[in-house]
């Protein structure tokens, strides 16, 4: 019976030892060198607390975007003059020459399409050109689709829904085309007294545009090839 009641006692009192040590172990390795005790080194904080310090630039957006692989660089208006000049191809890669005056390719997807679809490119704060020319013709802006590559062929005015209206590319003579008109803005004005594209374009804006990383230069192009 003793026998029976020490063997108890040690039972009872081992336990809260072994449960004690445990603890300590954990706490041990978890709080070493950190300020928590979760095992995890602290970030090093701004004097806002929620904030992890910034360690590198600000990133970059639109059109001012450094790409990673060798691009061409050259003017919005003069990128969609080249394109028209070379006939407009949906599909086909067409020929430009860049500010350095290297041989470059570019294409409609890739390229011009975004240059019509996208916001915050043209300038700061730039609506895209699809806000007030969009699918619906008979209610957008002089009922001009600028959202598919079909919508631009198709011309403005058209406003019963007409499968085609006034060419805006010129039959391919760019510098004659309603879109340089609109869009090539020297001293912040369109060459035909209208209001500037995009809409809200400051006077201080490029008159060619925003410079843009686009195309492939043709000498990688010609290197790649077997």
């Amino acid at each position: 019976m003793k026998e029976l009641k020490g063997l108890t006692f040690i039972f009872l009192l081992g336990i809260p030892v072994i449960v004690m040590v445990f603890v300590f172990g954990m706490y041990f390795l978890g709080c070493e060198s950190t300020n928590s005790c979760t095992g995890v080194q602290e970030p090093a904080r701004t004097s806002i607390p929620t904030l992890v310090a910034a360690t590198l630039p600000a990133p970059q957006v639109g059109a001012n975007v450094v790409p990673l692989g060798p691009k061409c660089q050259i003017s919005a208006v003069e990128l969609i003059g080249a394109w028209v000049t070379a006939g407009y191809p949906e599909t086909e890669p067409f020929d430009f020459v860049d500010v350095t005056g290297k041989e470059c390719t570019a294409t409609y997807t890739a390229d011009i399409e975004r240059l019509f679809i996208e916001a915050n490119l043209w300038y700061d704060g730039a609506p895209a050109c699809t806000t007030c020319h969009y699918a619906d013709v008979q209610k957008a802006t002089m009922n001009l689709d600028m959202s598919s590559y079909a919508g631009i062929l198709a011309g403005s005015g058209r406003a019963n829904g007409e499968a085609q209206g006034k060419d805006i590319l010129g039959g391919g003579d760019w510098e004659t085309s309603l879109l340089y008109q609109m869009i090539y803005a020297p001293n912040g004005q369109s060459t035909i007294g209208r209001q500037v594209m995009p809409l809200g374009r400051p006077a201080t804006a490029p008159a060619n545009g925003p410079m843009l990383y686009v195309g492939t230069p043709k000498e990688i192009e010609q290197a790649a090839q077997p």
